[in-house]
């Protein structure tokens, strides 16, 4: 093994490649008809993702971003609300809760899944929540059916954020098909990814999809009534085009991915970065690397594979020098986000997630990774602990 390949963290390239004729010839399609915003590409798009994610309706949106927004808008969510979500996510699930006024309110994750503890949310419920936001990180559902039973208890509204979890499921059902909707997210990166932004909003309910399509087009219905006060949320017929072509080989990218996911834990272990048989997802004291947990009666996509690591920033600096891509997901927990600040919550309020904070940090795992590609950056890491 060499640790001096460079590996990037993600290389589109190699997809586009394979897939050149099929996606030109689909949007030429579009470009032919001069159809550019909704339409057709866009209706069957709704129909496929829908499908694929075992619901009844899909509606599309502008990005993964606004797929939340618009649910929360779809549910009535307002000044005053509150929405019970995850400390350990990307800025969007609580930013769309506060741009409607309404507070989020964080609960801790699981050490493990790095997603939001069921056993922690019904303490945190008040007179005025009204909603939870379960975040599928890292393409591994959350614990649903606890955290579902928690919801009907109180009469909640719970929309699954699985912008980097289309196709992973809980014990057989997927990702945005539990809860009232689903959201993901098309951003380039994504397991299924466009050429720009583009998100779904799932919903097996035929009253929140109409009102979802309502909302979507500036609150209209129809053209210039404006019963609702929406906004402008529509998908591009050039991004669901490219959508459609790309979703056709979903599975097998996610087969990818999963098998580079075996490949790194057979190759952490052959150099004694982790315990055998590691399947806990923290650290221990004997060993500088903990693996991804999957969870049992979980399908894992992978949309990335998150290590936890000691001295983690200065792995990271040494990653860096040799060329191995990586990210830091996240290295602020929002509660600490200064944007935040006013929610009174102190640090050490939310102990995992400021742990998974200062530990974790993401490898390459794109299906198009080669052997060698995946022996470099584990050669890398172990020449950084094995300098130690």
């Amino acid at each position: 093994m060499t640790s001096h390949q460079p590996v990037p963290l993600l290389d589109l390239r190699p997809q586009y490649a394979a897939l050149k004729d099929e996606i030109r010839i689909a949007l030429d399609r579009v470009i032919e008809s001069q159809h550019f915003i909704l339409g057709p590409e866009v209706e069957g798009l709704e129909r496929e993702i829908a499908a694929y994610s075992s619901c009844r309706f899909g509606v599309g949106v502008s990005s993964g971003t606004d797929a939340l927004l618009i649910a929360l808008m779809a549910m009535g969510i307002r000044l005053g609300d509150e929405v019970i979500t995850s400390p350990f996510t990307f800025f969007a699930t609580a930013g769309s809760v506060a741009r409607l006024g309404a507070r989020p309110v964080f609960v801790d994750i699981e050490p493990s899944t790095f997603n939001i503890d069921p056993a922690l949310i019904e303490r945190a419920v008040t007179p005025k929540t009204r909603a939870i936001i379960p975040v599928h990180l890292f393409g591994q559902t959350a614990d649903m059916d606890p955290l579902m039973q928690i919801a009907e208890r109180h009469d909640l509204i719970v929309i699954e954020d699985a912008a980097q979890a289309i196709g992973a499921e809980y014990r057989g059902r997927r990702a945005g098909s539990i809860g009232h909707m689903g959201t993901f997210s098309f951003f380039p990166s994504k397991n299924l990814g466009g050429f720009g932004d583009g998100g779904m909003v799932t919903t097996n309910s035929s009253e929140i999809a109409d009102r979802l399509r309502v909302l979507r087009n500036h609150g209209a219905s129809p053209k210039y009534y404006h019963r609702l006060m929406g906004g402008n949320f529509r998908l591009d017929a050039l991004q669901a085009a490219v959508l459609r072509v790309k979703l056709f080989h979903l599975d097998r990218w996610t087969e990818g991915r999963q098998h580079n996911a075996a490949a790194y834990r057979r190759l952490f272990t052959s150099a004694n970065l982790v315990e055998t048989g590691d399947c806990a997802g923290v650290l221990g004291r004997d060993f500088p690397v903990a693996l991804p947990y999957e969870a049992a009666s979980r399908r894992h996509i992978y949309n990335q594979f998150v290590i936890r690591a000691t001295s983690r920033d200065d792995l990271v600096a040494h990653l860096k020098a040799r060329g191995i891509g990586h990210e830091i997901y996240y290295p602020v927990s929002l509660h600490q986000q200064e944007c935040f600040a006013d929610l009174g919550y102190p640090a050490g309020a939310f102990p995992e997630s400021e742990r998974a904070a200062a530990e974790t940090v993401a490898l390459p795992i794109y299906p198009e990774l080669t052997p060698s590609m995946q022996e470099a950056v584990v050669a890398a890491i172990a020449e950084f602990y094995g300098a130690r």
